[in-house]
């Protein structure tokens, strides 16, 4: 189980963010996410938003730092790259 995550570079509602991936499966980025207390509703088509003050949690716990061009890549390669505007679902 590899879950990877970028710097916090993302500003978004007064805080900067990472994103959280797997190159496996959604299943498994859900239950790290779960082990983290991340709630579902940080889940974003293919990823986790988590706020900076998080990081050092998901590093602690297993998720290996990248870049966040890093976190593209590993996305398309492993078919689970979900872009804005297609049809999926949240959850799976």
């Amino acid at each position: 189980m590899t879950l990877y995550i970028d710097p916090p570079a993302w500003p978004g509602h007064g805080r900067m963010w990472s994103h959280l991936v797997s190159d496996t499966s959604y299943d498994e980025l859900h239950t790290f996410a779960e082990t983290l207390g991340v709630p579902r509703r940080a889940f974003e088509r293919d990823h986790y938003d988590l706020p900076s003050h998080r990081y050092a949690d998901a590093v602690a716990a297993g998720a290996v730092e990248v870049s966040s061009r890093e976190v593209v890549r590993l996305l398309r390669e492993s078919g689970l790259r979900r872009r804005k505007g297609a049809a999926q679902r949240r959850s799976s």
